[in-house]
């Protein structure tokens, strides 16, 4: 089992390149199934989840040639709507073909998705969406199958700006005849990304950016080349890792624009911050001050980045409090960074941490992707040595976190024991 070994109390210089983002390109991966055509997508991500889509997509008989970071996919002989179980139940984004491969072949099955566990994750949202375009929802005992010959544009009402619901009825949409409004869509960058890239392929879609979508269906699609843009949940990462750890580093490819609530947190922490174009440049002198966040919907705090400043909060110079919204299970990794010596009390949704400094190194486990990382981050602040276990998680988002803070000077390395 391979684990990640850190030599904490260094500081961090230097400049890292922000990988493509992960949350935007596997619903641009699924929405490429829309078209009976190819695909050329640049800054695409070698990361596990990208792999694992992949996979799924040539069960279905999809092909695709991955060069670096440019992957060409080829849909044309796309044969199959039934998603294969085992890559199914590896991954929560799976779901998401459920909107294009009903579009594309008027039916789609899958197993009831898998991922992380962190948290109640109900897909009753992406039902309800897709079943108001016209599509028949039978739920069996192993999977949801999904049926429809004529989708139909309709007014679709969120009630929570689910990103996966949104992106579900914005592919399934885009093959409807008529138009479709999204009340209470998502707003999310990835949102967004997806938008725009529907729009390369042909579709009409307007109000990106809004939290009121209207997509104009039934129109012919294109091949298409396409870029990813940053993960500004990586980016976020990094920037914990410099306030926990101190330094001056400069995270390039990634828009600040798309991280904005990040940014003003990462100011209070007393981190000076500054960005020109695609990069961002952090210098974090002193301990962070205490820092209270509560998550939601963006444009609010992301909680993939709420593990992450838990570890910036071990260190503060105080009491921080940190509240969850979005994934009641987000707090598992607390009892993790206790082990470090993190003084954390968790009640209902929210941590109240107390920060010190240094942590002490010592041994714990990922229990999901983010976790995993603010684990990596925290070991950064602690001194001694500290491992990382459970990688397997921190590989289905990061390209390689070891690679990239050694760039910027950290003591770090992936090992095997």
């Amino acid at each position: 089992m391979s684990f990640i070994r850190v030599q904490g109390l260094k500081s961090l210089q230097g400049k890292i390149e922000i990988q493509g983002s992960k949350n935007a390109v596997l619903p641009v991966l699924a929405a490429a199934l829309l078209h009976k055509g190819v695909v050329v997508l640049k800054n695409v991500p070698r990361i596990q989840d990208v792999f694992c889509m992949l996979e799924i997509l040539k069960a279905l008989g999809c092909r695709y040639w991955f060069e670096g970071h440019e992957l060409t996919l080829d849909t044309r002989d796309l044969c199959s709507y039934e998603v294969p179980r085992e890559e199914g139940r590896q991954m929560r984004s799976s779901v998401m073909l459920l909107g294009p491969l009903l579009g594309r072949l008027h039916r789609a099955w899958t197993c009831y998705p898998g991922g992380c566990v962190i948290g109640k994750r109900p897909i009753d949202l992406h039902l309800y969406a897709l079943g108001r375009l016209g599509a028949e929802i039978q739920l069996e005992e192993e999977g949801i199958f999904v049926s429809g010959d004529a989708l139909t544009g309709a007014d679709v009402h969120l009630l929570f700006p689910s990103v996966g619901a949104t992106e579900n009825v914005l592919m399934a949409a885009a093959a409807a005849r008529g138009t479709t409004r999204i009340f209470g869509a998502a707003r999310e960058p990835e949102i967004q990304t997806l938008c725009h890239f529907l729009n390369a392929l042909g579709a009409g879609i307007g109000g990106i950016g809004t939290g009121t979508l209207i997509v104009e269906g039934g129109r012919a699609f294109q091949d298409v080349e396409f870029t990813i843009p940053g993960d500004r949940i990586v980016a976020g990462t990094y920037l914990g890792a410099v306030m926990a750890a101190g330094g001056d580093i400069c995270l390039a490819g990634v828009l600040a624009d798309h991280m904005k609530e990040t940014l003003d947190i990462v100011r209070k922490t007393g981190c000076q911050v500054e960005w020109t174009g695609n990069e961002i440049r952090a210098l974090m002198k002193e301990r962070p001050l205490p820092i209270q966040i509560s998550t939601g919907p963006y444009p609010e705090f992301s909680t993939d980045l709420q593990s992450v400043m838990l570890s910036v909060a071990a260190v503060a110079q105080g009491d921080s409090q940190i509240q969850e919204n979005v994934f009641e299970e987000r707090f598992a990794t607390g009892k993790e960074l206790q082990k470090l010596g993190t003084r954390i009390i968790i009640e209902d949704r929210i941590a109240y941490v107390t920060g010190s400094y240094p942590l002490k190194g010592g041994e714990v486990c990922a229990l999901d992707l983010r976790g995993g990382a603010a684990l990596t981050v925290a070991g950064l602040a602690a001194e001694g040595e500290s491992r990382v276990r459970g990688c397997c998680y921190i590989c289905r988002g990061y390209e390689d976190i070891c690679r990239d803070l050694s760039a910027v000077g950290a003591r770090i390395s992936m090992e095997e024991g």
